[in-house]
């Protein structure tokens, strides 16, 4: 088994499109018409047969009370893996990003955590390469 979608919901298929593309640098791969939405998915242009991020529309009646409880607590939706948070996260306030949280040091991980301009926090993340906290010997050696 494995994950081939996921799905983030958002409140504007169009707008969602240009920042998950334009700001983000996602691909988008498919965008098939149903009915008055799409079929709309974006994937990594360094994974381009990976997983698919659909942008669901959020018309459900539960997901924008459960997307601005997320909010409202900054709590992420989803979380993206980056190679440097820091040098994301330079590149996308220069692009105008707003981030509810500056990258921040975890110990093992170091994230950050922006608004998607479609209704949700989104956290970036970077693993440390061993595993462990800056500044930490590795004591198997």
């Amino acid at each position: 088994m494995r994950i081939t979608v996921t799905s983030v919901l958002v409140d504007d298929q169009a707008k969602a499109l240009r920042f998950y593309t334009e700001v983000l640098g996602f691909v988008k791969k498919h965008d098939v018409p149903v009915g008055e939405y799409s079929w709309l998915t974006v994937v990594s242009p360094q994974d381009p047969d990976g997983v698919e991020l659909l942008l669901e529309p959020d018309e459900h009646p539960a997901a924008r009370p459960f997307k601005n409880a997320l909010v409202e607590d900054g709590i992420p939706f989803t979380s993206f893996a980056v190679e440097d948070v820091h040098a994301e996260y330079e590149r996308l306030r220069e692009l105008g990003v707003h981030f509810t949280q500056t990258p921040l040091d975890h110990g093992t991980v170091t994230t950050a955590v922006l608004d998607d301009t479609c209704g949700n926090l989104i956290q970036i993340a970077q693993q440390k390469a061993d595993g462990l906290p800056q500044g930490v010997p590795d004591q198997t050696a």
